[in-house]
C-alpha cells in the first residue's frame, strides 16, 4: 500500500495533539515511528487505520483519499502493546480466522507454518489463557501477520515483553517483515530496536514530524539536535561551545579541531552545541584525541557494556565502555575523544557538522 499523509493535525479542544505533517510512508517497507512517549506515535497510527478521523489534512491510499473511513472498511492489520486475542478460541483457530474470512486454501498448513516462525506451534490446540504473555503476543502477531494486509500496524507490540523474548522477536519480525508484501508501521520508543529493525524512521517529538528518511541515515545524520536526542540510548552528550578559527572552544578553555562550514553558526564566538554519542568515548587515547579529566560519578554495568558517568570540566558526560569496567564513585578518569566523532549544531540545534562529513 503507499500511504499518503498530507497536512494531518489532530487537537482535542485547545490541546494540539499531533502538529501539521505530511508524511508519504515507502511501499512495502517497515516506517518505525520514534519518540519518547506522548510524542504522537499511537496518534498518529490510529489516523492511519481509520480508528479516528484527523482535525485537518488527508489520508490517501494508493492515491484514493480515505480520511474518516472507518477501520472495518479498510484492510488493516494491528496489533498493540496489550495482546487482543479470542479468549474462547484456540490458538490455531485465533490465527486461522482472517484466513477462513478469505475462504482461502490450505489454511492448516499456513497456520502451522507461521506457527513455527514465532515458536508457538507446541500450542496450537490451546486456549490463549493458558500462554504466557510472551506466547499471547506471539498468537496476535501470527494472526495479524495471517491476514496479509497491505498495511500493517503494530504499536510498541514487544514493550511489555523480557528483555531476552524482545530481542528474539525483534529478529524473527524483521525477517517476517522483509518476507511480506505489506506495508509495515512500527511504533517504538527505543533507538535500539529501530536500528534494528532497518528500513525507514520517522522521528516525532512533542506532537511534530522531526525527520523522516532511511534508519541509517536519520541516526548518522540527524538534523537537528531535537532529532539527534531522540534517536539516541543512553542520551546523546550536549556540550556548550563557540567558535573559534581552529574549531569549538569548549568550557575550561579546551580546543576542539573541528572544521566548520565557512560563514557558519554567525562566525566567530557563535554559541555551538557539541553532540557526542555515549560510545565515541573512550579510555585508551589515540592520535589526535582531546582527553577530557574528571571524576567518576557512577559506573553502570549493564550486560557486556558498562556505563560511566563522569563529571568533567566540560559538564557531565555519559560514556558507553565495552566489557566490565569496575569503577569507584569519585575515582579520578580521563575520557578521550576523536574530534572526527562529534556532531555540532548551531544556536537554533540545526545539524552543522556530522561525524566524518556523513
Amino acid at each position: 500500500m503507499e500511504l499518503s499523509l498530507q497536512g494531518i493535525e489532530q487537537r482535542a479542544g485547545a490541546q494540539k495533539h499531533l502538529y501539521a505533517l505530511d508524511l508519504q510512508l515507502v511501499p512495502r517497507a517497515v516506517t518505525v515511528l520514534l519518540g519518547a512517549t506522548q510524542a504522537g506515535k499511537t496518534t498518529l497510527m490510529r489516523i492511519m487505520a481509520g480508528l479516528d478521523a484527523p482535525s485537518r489534512g488527508r489520508v490517501l491510499a494508493d492515491g484514493k483519499d480515505v480520511t474518516g473511513v472507518p477501520v472495518r472498511q479498510r484492510n488493516v492489520a494491528m496489533v498493540y502493546q496489550q495482546f487482543i486475542n479470542y479468549p474462547s478460541m484456540s490458538v490455531a483457530d485465533n490465527i486461522a480466522s482472517p484466513l477462513k474470512l478469505r475462504r482461502e486454501q490450505g489454511i492448516d498448513a499456513r497456520v502451522r507454518e507461521l506457527a513455527e516462525k514465532l515458536h508457538i506451534e507446541d500450542f496450537l490446540q490451546r486456549l490463549p489463557s493458558e500462554l504466557s504473555g510472551g506466547q499471547q503476543q506471539r498468537v496476535a502477531l501470527a494472526r495479524a501477520l495471517a491476514k496479509g494486509a497491505p498495511l500493517m500496524l503494530l504499536d510498541e507490540p514487544l514493550v511489555n515483553l523480557d528483555y531476552k523474548l524482545r530481542e528474539e522477536l525483534r529478529e524473527e519480525l524483521t525477517q517476517l517483515f522483509a518476507a511480506g508484501d505489506s506495508t509495515v508501521v512500527y511504533a517504538t520508543t527505543e533507538p535500539t530496536e529501530a536500528l534494528l529493525l532497518g528500513g525507514y524512521t520517522a522521528v516525532l517529538d512533542a506532537g511534530e514530524l522531526l525527520q523522516y528518511g532511511p534508519t541509517a541515515e536519520v541516526f548518522r545524520r540527524p538534523k537537528s539536535m531535537r532529532v539527534a536526542r531522540a534517536f539516541s540510548d543512553p542520551p546523546i552528550n550536549l556540550i556548550a561551545g563557540t567558535a573559534a578559527n581552529q574549531g569549538v572552544t569548549l568550557g575550561d578553555g579546551l580546543q576542539l579541531s573541528v572544521p566548520l562550514p565557512a560563514g557558519a553558526a554567525g562566525g566567530r564566538n557563535a554559541s555551538l552545541s557539541i553532540g557526542v554519542r555515549a560510545n565515541a568515548l573512550r579510555l585508551q587515547p589515540r592520535d589526535g584525541d582531546l582527553a577530557l579529566p574528571g571524576k567518576v560519578d557512577v559506573a553502570e554495568i549493564s550486560g557486556s557494556d558498562t556505563f560511566v558517568h563522569v563529571d568533567t570540566a566540560v559538564g557531565d558526560l555519559v560514556a558507553q565502555l565495552s566489557g566490565v569496567h569496575a569503577l569507584k564513585m569519585g575515582s579520578p578518569i580521563t575520557l578521550h575523544l576523536n574530534p572526527a566523532r562529534v556532531y555540532v549544531f548551531d544556536a537554533a540545534g540545526d545539524l552543522l557538522v556530522a561525524p566524518g562529513g556523513a
